[in-house]
């Protein structure tokens, strides 16, 4: 059975609730990746920073992206995640169910990787893709 951990993007780096959108931008810019999680400094996983929150909630709102701490914006409502032992069946119905584009892989507590849509569709056969994209697009 082909699991989470074996399609992820692994060796990812989390920033921590009390970085700013500015070193969210710079992570983002530098490793030209859409999102990033955010973690409390112990670890544990708060949510998830995306490029799309830094220019919605920060610039478009006319803040200074260096005054904006990422507790204040990383969605901290349920944190949707995958266990790295999880099937990429099961890691498919959970981004589908809760149409995410990225869900963080987690090992006990740690932050050990993200499957993003294009992880999984090379995993998918040609013509379920479609039907993948849509379905967590919608």
């Amino acid at each position: 059975m082909t699991s989470a951990r074996d399609i992820m993007t692994s060796g990812i780096e989390y920033l921590k609730t009390t970085d700013t959108a500015t070193d969210a931008a710079k992570r983002l810019a530098v490793a030209d990746i859409g999102a990033v999680p955010v973690c409390q400094p112990d670890g544990r996983l708060v949510g998830m920073v995306t490029d799309r929150d830094i220019v919605t909630k920060v610039v478009a709102a006319g803040k200074d992206p260096a005054g904006v701490s990422l507790d204040q914006l990383a969605d901290q409502g349920e944190i949707v995640t995958i266990g790295a032992d999880d099937s990429v069946e099961e890691t498919l119905d959970v981004m589908k169910r809760y149409k995410v584009r990225r869900l963080p892989v987690i090992d006990g507590a740690e932050v050990v990787g993200i499957v993003s849509q294009a992880d999984v569709a090379r995993q998918l056969p040609e013509r379920q893709v479609g039907d993948y994209l849509a379905a967590i697009s919608s």
